[in-house]
């Protein structure tokens, strides 16, 4: 195969890559912060999230900030693109076996399960401890004032988030991944990393990003659209056919077109209800969330991955027979 005249990987590399990166992740979890391509991701928006939106109380330029923000948005994206398909050429060589093992390597930090399954994992142990322990606990994984949370409400957050962070974190990296190679993955993963940042509507951290925002939370949207999806049709497994309809109308009663996927999903498998006050509700006939739920979305969520991991050793192994 090749790109613009360079050589690029063949499938049985890309799938071997895969299953390298999930492998890495499962033994080392992250790498450090100063080697973490979505924390300098993360660093840019940052610099720049400043300039392109507006203090809070100024006056709106509409504009001025949604053009500031798509260009600033587009240049990033750019970079992170080019510097993602330079690194990948970088690893075709004469070994397959070698290509493999470092194109998984430069995929690793663009996906991360082991973080948010201990994560999660360990919101219930604080619980466990006190309400004041899981709420600080779950302050790390979420944006949401979590002093006024009960333990139900903690449990839920911790949930939700586990369901939707498949798909950002491990799914949609994957897919992009399998369609346009390491610099698919890498622009996913610093779109998702700009709508958590930027796609806001309204003020957050002194800033208004009802406008300069508002591009990167649309891209986000798209770029999610399948992999939501498809996330969620794992998370159901074999009740998937029997629970679409459900699904999908639990997924409509939230306000993102596919956060509400793979977490109307968890709640339906589950029987269980997950909500953020004021804002949803998923599958409000359900029971509230207890310990033992926590370990069943756990396995649930683990299954996916492992059936993403399966899938990748059959390709690996197809393409080289």
């Amino acid at each position: 195969m090749s790109v613009i005249g360079l050589p690029t990987p063949d499938p049985a590399v890309l799938a071997g890559a895969v299953l390298v990166a999930l492998t890495l992740d499962l033994v080392w979890g992250e790498p450090p912060a100063r080697l973490h391509p979505v924390v300098a991701m993360g660093a840019y928006l940052g610099a720049v999230g400043r300039r392109v939106s507006r203090a809070s109380g100024t006056p709106a330029r509409p504009c001025f900030e949604f053009w500031s923000g798509a260009l600033a948005w587009s240049l990033g994206a750019a970079l992170v693109g080019g510097l993602a398909w330079f690194a990948a050429q970088a690893m075709v060589g004469p070994s397959a076996v070698w290509q493999m093992l470092l194109l998984g390597g430069l995929l690793k930090p663009l996906l991360s399960w082991r973080m948010l399954r201990d994560e999660v994992r360990s919101v219930e142990v604080a619980l466990a401890q006190s309400l004041e322990a899981g709420r600080q606990r779950v302050g790390r994984l979420v944006s949401r004032d979590v002093a006024v949370l009960d333990e139900t409400q903690v449990r839920e957050a911790a949930l939700s988030t586990l369901a939707e962070n498949l798909n950002d974190s491990v799914v949609a990296p994957i897919f992009w991944f399998a369609i346009a190679g390491l610099p698919g993955a890498a622009v996913y993963r610093y779109a998702n990393t700009a709508d958590a940042m930027w796609g806001y509507l309204g003020e957050r951290g002194g800033r208004d990003w009802t406008w300069a925002g508002r591009w990167a939370a649309r891209v986000d949207d798209g770029l999610s659209w399948l992999p939501a999806r498809l996330t969620a049709l794992g998370i159901a497994g074999a009740t998937w056919v029997r629970n679409f309809p459900a699904i999908r109308a639990e997924a409509r009663r939230t306000l993102s077109p596919n956060g509400g996927w793979p977490m109307g999903a968890l709640a339906v498998r589950l029987g269980i209800r997950l909500g953020k006050p004021g804002v949803y509700l998923l599958n409000p006939s359900g029971r509230s969330p207890e310990a033992a739920d926590t370990a069943a979305a756990l396995r649930r969520c683990g299954s996916v991955v492992g059936a993403l991991a399966v899938l990748a050793a059959g390709g690996m192994l197809g393409g080289w027979r």
